[in-house]
């Protein structure tokens, strides 16, 4: 059976991909809790239409990071975080939890995808954060800090 899923899943696919999966677990597990809808003709043209208007949203937010970037250029964000007494983070911070402290911080969105962590922060202390957007690059400083 062709369904549309409905949100990323893992083993699957994205969210908008259309995927061919057995009956039996389209019927009994995606549809019915809502992770994927039945493929007609009529869904088919509302995903194409949906996947265009994402790219281009996409497009229109990452030309105007790339026109902010001096401003997240050299400024310094804080966030606390639990942590023990030696400094170590009971969870690591990802891009994807980065992001919405430096909006919250200056107001500027960015998408997770574009800042450059080689691995999660997981000490206190200042850590350097690269951005890169259309070949420009801004670096901020992150100041993590213990409850």
């Amino acid at each position: 059976m062709q369904i549309i899923l409905l949100k990323d899943i893992k083993g699957i696919g994205k969210k908008h991909e259309v995927k061919t999966v057995a009956d039996g677990y389209a019927l009994n597990l995606l549809i019915p809790q809502k992770l994927a809808e039945v493929a007609t003709p009529g869904s088919l043209t509302r995903v194409e239409l949906l996947r265009k208007q994402e790219i281009v949203d996409k497009k229109i937010q990452e030309d105007l990071l790339a026109k902010n970037l001096k401003a997240i250029h050299d400024i310094t964000v804080e966030t606390t975080v639990v942590a023990n007494e030696e400094g170590h983070l009971f969870a690591g911070i990802h891009s994807i939890e980065i992001a919405p402290i430096v909006k919250s911080a200056t107001g500027i969105d960015i998408l997770p995808e574009f800042i450059q962590l080689e691995k999660p922060i997981k000490t206190t202390g200042e850590h350097k954060i690269d951005v890169k957007v259309q070949g420009k690059s801004a670096t901020f400083t992150l100041v993590v800090k213990a409850k």
